[in-house]
């Protein structure tokens, strides 16, 4: 069972990056995100994640706790260089260079595009104002949150202690406030 889960979510990810390659989507990254999303109007969506154990993913990955895991677990590279670990905890670690923009940084942990797809083609105001059309250009809209969530947080994580998804959704949703 575990080597499945790990065997889906390897399939998933190889299809969303084929995806993203078919439609020339490109990572611009959590700078090109934050113009919109910071203000209260907006929901305060940047303050949410930075305030968030996402945002420190990729940091967590350099600290001993994680080397002594990663250790643990047989792997000869310390845990920031580790693939078992970086699919959980940072975006782009490996994704073709051509579609990570220069203001993408994988230090950015779990951020934006983990999420939502590669922002190049929705990123404008006016493509955002239309659901539709937003989705046409590669945002990712999960119905289905917490089957999304499992992907990391699972048994297969070291560090797995449970997974309350409505608890731990409470502490990261970032829904724009209703007009």
């Amino acid at each position: 069972m575990k080597h499945l889960t790990l065997l889906t979510f390897v399939f998933s990810i190889l299809l969303f990056n084929i995806s993203i390659a078919q439609n020339n989507f490109t990572y611009i990254g959590v700078e090109g995100c934050v113009m919109c999303h910071k203000t209260e109007k907006q929901g305060s969506q940047l303050s949410i994640w930075q305030n968030s154990k996402h945002a420190k993913a990729y940091e967590t990955l350099k600290t001993e706790k994680a080397n002594q895991i990663a250790k643990e677990k047989g792997f000869t590279t310390p845990a920031v260089e580790t693939e078992e670990c970086l699919k959980c905890h940072a975006t782009g670690y490996n994704l073709d260079k051509a579609i990570l923009g220069k203001k993408f940084k994988i230090e950015d942990g779990v951020q934006c595009e983990t999420c939502h797809g590669p922002g190049s083609a929705y990123k404008d105001m006016k493509i955002m104002k239309d659901r539709a059309l937003s989705i046409q250009n590669g945002l990712v809209y999960h119905e289905e949150k917490e089957k999304f969530c499992i992907n990391c947080h699972n048994v297969e994580s070291p560090t797995y202690t449970g997974f309350e998804f409505e608890e731990y959704w409470n502490q990261i949703k970032h829904l724009v406030p209703k007009k």
